[in-house]
């Protein structure tokens, strides 16, 4: 998420029209009924900050609950479907960069990131949490929600880097295809990234997807 393009923002601008088909995989509904259940009780009445809202799915499900959200996503293209989506008074869209977020003289009670911080480099991944916390109040609270592999339903990895960063072939329906760097961190990894960033560790898991919850220092 920079201002120059990147190729991540070039894979989401591309894949923009498509993006919630992901959402439609028969395999995966199970899950997402759950957690489209459970995601609104961890917001509910609390100013929230979602980071890479891509096209709202998510945000749909916390601002019937929240007071205020601001979501922000580095795409004009994802962003333009969010907000057909979510229309609310309370829910500001705005462009940003995941590793330099604005900082507003009202800090979030809670931080949100969906499916964002397994396209983290390992190496920038606590330098995204610092700037994270710092648009938080004390003691808040932050959830992060992303995919676990599951052989089969999961994009295959074709590529690991030096650094153990992982990577996935995708291609478009129009025929373009992307280099994507796509992480599956083990609980004992995301409780590492933490040390010295939060307390209170909670990892939920369902089939295809992880949450980690953790009160930022």
């Amino acid at each position: 998420m920079t201002t120059l393009a990147s190729p991540m923002q070039s894979y989401y601008a591309n894949r923009s029209p498509e993006y919630d088909n992901v959402y439609l995989k028969p395999e995966r509904q199970a899950d997402l009924r759950a957690i489209e259940q459970w995601l609104p009780t961890k917001c509910a009445g609390a100013r929230v900050i979602e980071v890479a809202c891509g096209t709202g799915y998510w945000t749909q499900f916390i601002t019937p609950v929240a007071a205020n959200v601001l979501a922000i996503d580095s795409s004009p293209e994802t962003l333009s479907i969010a907000k057909n989506r979510v229309t609310a008074n309370h829910v500001v869209f705005q462009t940003g960069d995941a590793y330099a977020l604005s900082l507003h003289e009202v800090k979030f009670d809670v931080a949100f990131a969906s499916f964002w911080f397994s396209h983290v480099p390992i190496k920038r991944q606590r330098e995204f949490l610092r700037g994270l916390h710092a648009t938080l109040i004390p003691g808040a609270k932050v959830v992060l929600l992303d995919n676990r592999y599951v052989e089969g339903s999961s994009s295959p990895i074709t590529e690991q880097d030096e650094e153990g960063n992982t990577y996935q072939t995708r291609t478009l329906s129009n025929g373009t295809t992307h280099r994507v760097l796509k992480n599956f961190p083990a609980e004992k990894e995301l409780k590492e990234r933490l040390t010295g960033l939060g307390t209170s560790v909670t990892l939920t898991t369902w089939q295809y997807y992880w949450a980690l919850e953790y009160v930022a220092i």
